[in-house]
């Protein structure tokens, strides 16, 4: 199960539906803002 700290939480909330599908998807934990950089990047390599 995906994990976002509530410090991260808007940021997240402003990605596009299909990111954060993605990202919860991926099962990840994010707890700082490089955290969720580093998945969107993993994202857009794989594309």
């Amino acid at each position: 199960m995906s994990y976002v700290d509530p410090k991260l939480r808007y940021r997240f909330e402003s990605l596009p539906i299909e990111l954060k599908n993605e990202i919860l998807r991926r099962d990840v934990s994010l707890y700082t803002l490089n955290d969720l950089i580093e998945c969107l990047q993993s994202i857009v390599e794989e594309e």
